[in-house]
């Protein structure tokens, strides 16, 4: 039966994989057949979500994309592939007052200047297949909207979709597309051992229209979508899933 939205013989690397998305994209694109590279700094974690891939013909490569020479090794080691999702991030929250230029330099380089880089190396190296599709998870924050004392994460999230139109631009002659998906709350383990209360989250999410968390899964799907040969004429898109948290 014809299914668009297979994987099946593709090669695709999913950094950040050792948990939350990463970890959801890495499981599902390896259900709809595709040959899953992960990567993480974690290898205790990126090794429990190597196991729960389905099918064989998966790798995994230990690295931290905030170190430079972890990158130059990680793209050399890799094989050709045909999609690259950037999903490792980190966050910072404080006041604006309080953000200082070293937070302000630790986040980006994590969220922007480390998926940047990493992508450059693979298509400047080719080994990033004609046809091929890269994928950001960026975020609603920076691009759409905001919150209090979110300046740091914001920024770094706004410099991702800006960067994702431009390189659009550029490799479409080469038949590579990019796109970002910016997903509202998800429901991970972000919150898991901090100060904020069960009750707390349940208020919160009734600002979101569909009364509810996303799940890491149901972004999975869009990046599914976005690497597949159903999205082979989308690039420079940046897909919005937030529940309806924008309409408001």
């Amino acid at each position: 039966m014809h299914n668009p939205f297979t994987l099946g013989g593709k090669t695709i690397l999913v950094t950040g994989a050792s948990s939350g998305i990463g970890k959801a994209i890495a499981i599902e694109s390896s259900k709809m057949g595709a040959n899953v590279i992960i990567t993480g700094r974690n290898e205790v974690r990126l090794r429990e979500t190597y196991s729960q891939l389905e099918g064989s013909g998966h790798d995994l490569i230990v690295a931290d994309l905030s170190i430079k020479e972890d990158i130059d090794r990680l793209h050399k080691e890799l094989p050709m592939i045909h999609g690259l999702v950037n999903c490792a991030g980190l966050t910072k929250v404080a006041p604006f007052p309080f953000a200082t230029r070293n937070s302000f330099e630790e986040v980006m380089n994590v969220n922007f200047f480390a998926p940047t880089e990493l992508t450059r190396l693979l298509v400047k190296s080719k080994k990033i297949s004609k046809g091929a599709s890269i994928v950001f998870i960026s975020s609603v924050s920076g691009v759409y909207c905001s919150a209090v004392a979110s300046s740091i994460y914001s920024s770094s999230k706004g410099a991702v979709n800006g960067l994702v139109k431009g390189v659009a631009l550029d490799l479409a002659p080469k038949g590579i597309r990019v796109n970002s998906v910016n997903p509202g709350m998800i429901d991970t383990d972000i919150f898991t051992g901090s100060a904020i209360t069960d009750e707390q989250l349940k208020t919160d999410m009734q600002r979101y229209p569909l009364g509810r968390y996303g799940k890491p899964e149901e972004v999975a799907y869009a990046v599914i979508y976005l690497l597949s040969d159903a999205a082979t004429w989308v690039t420079g898109s940046n897909l919005l899933i937030d529940g309806g948290y924008t309409l408001l």
